[in-house]
C-alpha cells in the first residue's frame, strides 16, 4: 500500500538526515525513478521529510521523466490529481535533474544530507558506481535498495552483506547503513501471478517459469 511504502521511505530518509548522511538509491531509469520521485514529492509537500536536495543523476531517467510530463494524461488518477492541484510530482524545489558528467561530479560538493538516485539499478555500471565509491565507506550514509539485484552484480554483493567490494579497481569497506524497501517492485507477486493465470478463458496446459535463480525458489 502507498502509505506503507511512503512510511518506510520517510523513516529511512529521516534516519539518514539525523545522522547527517546521504541516501544513495540505485535506480532503474524507466518507471522506478519516476515512482520514487512521485513518493518523494508527496513526502516533501506533506512535511514528512525535510527539504533536502534530491538528485536524479541519469540522463536516461531524466528523458523518461520528460515523457511522463509530456503524456501525463495517460498516467493514473493519483498522479493526475496532483497535477490538478498544481503539485507536479516530477517538479519540486529541491529536485535537480542531472544530465552532464560535470553536473554529476558537482554533487560531491553538496554537503549531506541529500538523496542521490542514479542508474544502473543493479550497480554494475553507470553513475551509481561513482556515488557508491564516494559514500559506501561512510557510516553516516545509507544505501537504499528498491529493486531486484541479480546474482553476480555489485548490488547483490552489497545486499548480501559484503564487508568489502571493488569499484573501479579500488577495494572499499562497506560501512554505510544498508536498507531495502520491497514495495517499489514492478513485478507481480505470487498472488498477482495467480490472478493473472486463472483469468484465461482457455487455461494453459503448461506454465514455464524462466525468471529466477537456482536455490531461491
Amino acid at each position: 500500500p502507498i502509505c506503507d511504502t511512503e512510511t518506510q521511505l520517510a523513516a529511512i530518509i529521516n534516519d539518514a538526515v539525523s545522522r547527517r548522511g546521504n541516501v544513495i538509491i540505485p535506480t532503474f531509469a524507466v518507471e522506478r525513478a519516476q515512482e520514487l520521485l512521485y513518493h518523494l514529492s508527496r513526502l516533501l509537500r506533506a512535511g514528512r521529510i525535510p527539504q533536502i536536495p534530491v538528485f536524479l543523476d541519469s540522463p536516461m531517467a531524466v528523458d523518461v521523466t520528460g515523457i511522463y510530463l509530456k503524456y501525463s494524461t495517460y498516467c493514473d488518477e493519483a498522479l493526475l490529481e496532483m497535477l490538478r492541484n498544481h503539485q507536479p510530482p516530477f517538479k519540486f524545489p529541491t529536485l535537480s535533474m542531472v544530465r552532464t558528467a560535470e553536473e554529476s561530479k558537482r554533487i560531491n560538493n553538496v554537503p549531506p544530507p541529500a538523496v542521490i538516485m542514479a542508474s544502473s539499478g543493479m550497480c554494475n555500471a553507470g553513475r551509481i558506481k561513482h556515488h557508491l565509491r564516494n559514500n559506501l565507506d561512510k557510516p553516516e550514509a545509507t544505501v537504499l535498495i528498491v529493486g531486484h539485484q541479480g546474482e553476480g552484480t555489485l548490488g547483490r554483493q552489497i545486499l548480501d552483506g559484503a564487508k568489502r567490494v571493488r569499484i573501479f579497481g579500488q577495494e572499499l569497506a562497506v560501512r554505510a547503513k544498508l536498507t531495502q524497501i520491497y514495495g517499489f517492485s514492478g513485478h507481480a507477486d505470487h498472488d498477482g501471478l495467480m490472478r493473472w493465470i486463472t483469468h484465461f478463458k482457455r487455461q494453459p496446459r503448461r506454465v514455464f517459469l524462466t525468471h529466477g535463480e537456482i536455490g531461491r525458489a
